[in-house]
């Protein structure tokens, strides 16, 4: 019989980075943590974003609620300062933010300016490993570490063009992590969800169109809720998870193996 600790978090703490509102991915995320125990640390874009993203870091008792523009030089290390002064040590963190120029994301791949696809895999992508490093030190027991992905990282799907390659550069990036601080028990997951009704996937031009044929191929007849992809991420996270890492984890009701 199981103890009861492989599916606890309590006295963990984690980092959510990219909640941009009650309907993230990284909320549902931020929910599961707390309902297995965890204390955790919440991040904001800008404060422009700050009133939308504060109701969801008081609903989660966020012991530390920060600004984090991955493009500002010094706002993410001062996160992990912020987190190294208040806790001493971090059990696990979320990367959950994608960004590219809308000109370039709903235009042709091959069009896309080398200006927009530098952003895009900085923010969406290089921010992971930045993260990474940060989060290695004050990993001291091990920890995990979560990236969220999609489908067309892998196959080409209509209408997500510049993010497929960038997702797949994430999804690479999390494999290398995984090998490089495995040593450590640091382990590292591609967490990737069906198309999902996100301030993120506003930007995709036609997202109504992909979600109405995700949700017809899906096996189960749904797509995904974010406290779906909160439940799953938050088991990787406790003993449970303890010798999975590098993978790239379908929580997509079985969309991506369907021709």
């Amino acid at each position: 019989m199981l103890d009861q600790d492989y599916f606890s978090l309590a006295g963990k703490k984690g980092l959510i980075i990219g909640i941009a509102n009650e309907h993230s991915i990284a909320y549902g995320c931020g929910r599961a943590f707390r309902s297995l125990g965890a204390e955790l640390a919440v991040t904001y874009a800008s404060e422009r974003s700050r009133p939308f993203v504060a109701p969801c870091a008081e609903a989660l008792g966020a012991d530390l609620f920060m600004p984090c523009d991955v493009t500002k030089d010094g706002e993410l290390e001062a996160v992990f300062a912020a987190i190294d002064e208040r806790w001493g040590r971090l059990d696990f963190a979320v990367h959950s933010i994608a960004f590219a120029p809308k000109e370039d994301l709903q235009g042709r791949l091959v069009d896309s300016s080398m200006s927009g696809f530098g952003l895009a895999v900085d923010i969406s992508a290089h921010s992971f490993l930045r993260m990474a490093r940060l989060a290695e030190p004050l990993m001291t027991d091990g920890g995990s570490l979560f990236a969220m992905t999609f489908y067309g990282s892998e196959k080409v799907t209509k209408t997500y063009n510049l993010m497929g390659p960038i997702k797949a550069a994430l999804e690479a990036a999390v494999r290398y992590t995984a090998a490089e601080l495995g040593p450590k028990g640091i382990r590292a997951y591609a967490v990737s969800p069906g198309p999902m009704q996100t301030r993120a996937a506003s930007g995709l031009k036609g997202f109504d169109e992909l979600v109405a044929e995700a949700t017809q191929k899906s096996l189960l007849g749904r797509l995904p809720e974010i406290d779906d992809i909160g439940a799953l991420t938050a088991l990787l996270a406790t003993r449970t998870g303890t010798m999975l890492t590098g993978q790239t984890i379908y929580v997509d009701g079985g969309y991506h193996i369907r021709a």
